[in-house]
């Protein structure tokens, strides 16, 4: 009877161990795949957020910002013809005290005598000139120089100058060698839309030769290049 009794406690407290075996043994995988869910469902959040969240990021930062920042650096010449088309609309037209007006005296005694005249805008803003310059050679009288014939067409349009920018133009001289009127300086104005002038101002000659003679004389429009550059 004891032995029974011995054997059939023995044999409850191993079906007893064996149970706690199995419920550790079960707990610990049950901990381990909710661990491993936890840990699944944090991996696919953290994919998610890089995913999504990251991707949204780098589309902002590469693919959004990024590419208008493209289209500003791949075409920044749209932008500065449309800020130069506004800017160039609102313009004014030059004003004399605004502008260098300087004069070379070039191939004297020469076939294509003249004088080179330069207007640079030293303001800081962007200014327009149109036709040609009025200009008073010394103290001959008070008659401003006729508009050359053989000039190019287009000088009523208005030829807009940036801060720094310059126009040129050329008062031709012809000298037939008697009776002809000398000076160093002349007097320019700048000539309105509706073709009236505004004050003038004294221009002196520079280069080697600054002193220039005529019998007649005329001027051409405004441009961008320097005329009779040969």
């Amino acid at each position: 009877m004891r032995t029974s009794r011995i054997r059939t406690a023995t044999l409850a407290a191993v079906t007893a161990a064996l149970a706690l075996g199995l419920t550790a043994c079960g707990g610990a995988d049950d901990g381990a795949k909710a661990a491993g869910g936890d840990n699944a469902a944090g991996t696919a959040q953290s994919r998610s957020a890089s995913n999504g969240d990251g991707k949204d990021g780098a589309e902002r930062a590469g693919g959004g910002d990024a590419k208008d920042g493209a289209r500003s650096t791949t075409a920044p010449g749209g932008t500065d013809e449309a800020a130069g088309k506004g800017t160039t609309a609102g313009a004014q037209q030059c004003r004399g005290d605004e502008m260098l007006l300087t004069a070379v005296h070039r191939f004297a005694g020469q076939q294509g005598d003249h004088l080179l005249v330069t207007a640079s805008n030293k303001g800081t803003k962007p200014c327009w000139v149109t036709s040609y310059p009025a200009v008073k050679l010394g103290d001959v009288d008070g008659t401003a120089l006729p508009h050359s014939k053989k000039d190019n067409s287009g000088g009523g349009k208005h030829l807009t100058l940036q801060p720094g920018g310059t126009a040129y133009s050329a008062v031709n001289l012809f000298d037939y060698g008697s009776k002809h009127h000398t000076a160093q300086s002349f007097a320019l104005a700048l000539r309105g839309a509706d073709g009236q002038n505004g004050p003038f101002y004294s221009v002196n000659i520079k280069g080697e030769k600054p002193q220039f003679s005529w019998n007649e004389a005329d001027v051409l429009n405004w441009n961008t290049k320097k005329p009779y550059d040969f």
